[in-house]
């Protein structure tokens, strides 16, 4: 019977599948710390999917958007609150409009930094495929003229 090899490898060595969205990364992040607390211990290379950070990485840019006042301690008690819920606010329910908006805000900070990197996988800024396709054929149509 083969044995698995659990001995964490250096980064350079590992394939890693970065965040699909810095929401993505910010539950895992909070996953991660309530598992600590519970009494985990978090090595990096044992993961089932490995990501391109550790935990604490996502802690570090969070303290420094909050100690360059890019974040407000609204921003991290309401990060903190939904990020336990694992959903982000509601914009539709009265009650979470607001935190909604401040939820936004301090991902609208967040998100550049972690695509910045290689935390988050950054968008597809060239627009659907589509609409290159119909770049390209309206090319192809002028040419004829």
């Amino acid at each position: 019977m083969a044995t698995r090899d659990r001995s964490p490898r250096p980064c350079a060595e590992m394939d890693t599948t970065p965040f699909e969205s810095a929401e993505c990364a910010w539950f895992w992040f909070i996953q991660a710390q309530q598992a600590r607390n519970d009494g985990a211990r978090i090595i990096m290379g044992l993961a089932d999917v490995p990501r391109p950070c550790e935990p604490i990485d996502i802690f570090k840019v969070i303290d420094r958007l909050y100690r360059n006042r890019m974040l407000l301690m609204d921003h991290i008690l309401v990060l903190r609150h939904y990020g336990r819920r694992l959903m982000p606010p509601d914009s539709r329910r009265v009650r979470e409009a607001r935190a909604h908006k401040i939820w936004t805000e301090a991902f609208g900070h967040i998100g550049p930094v972690l695509e910045r990197k290689g935390i988050v996988r950054a968008p597809d800024r060239r627009g659907p495929s589509w609409f290159l396709e119909a770049c390209v054929y309206e090319s192809d149509i002028g040419s004829d003229r």
